[in-house]
């Protein structure tokens, strides 16, 4: 591809502007209107994505931490998260 060094670095991307540009990337690679070295380009930017939406994905979800109840319903606390 040849404007990867104009692209914003994955890395310093939020989650919104990743999955975004990797749905255009998914949009284009579906269409079919691409040739195959912008293909494996493309490809290859949007592996570099999907990671990185990944990675912040597993960093939010190690975050939210879950309400403990009492018996009678009332809140008693928080506890981490189990994700599977």
């Amino acid at each position: 591809m040849a404007d990867d060094e104009t692209k914003q670095n994955v890395d310093d991307m939020s989650f919104e502007a990743a999955l975004e540009e990797l749905e255009n990337i998914v949009n284009k690679l579906e269409s079919g209107r691409v040739d195959l070295e912008e293909s494996i380009g493309i490809y290859e930017r949007g592996e570099k994505l999907k990671a990185r939406c990944d990675a912040m994905l597993k960093q939010a979800e190690a975050r939210i931490e879950k309400i403990t109840l009492k018996p009678d319903g009332t809140a008693s606390g928080t506890e981490p998260l189990e994700v599977e």
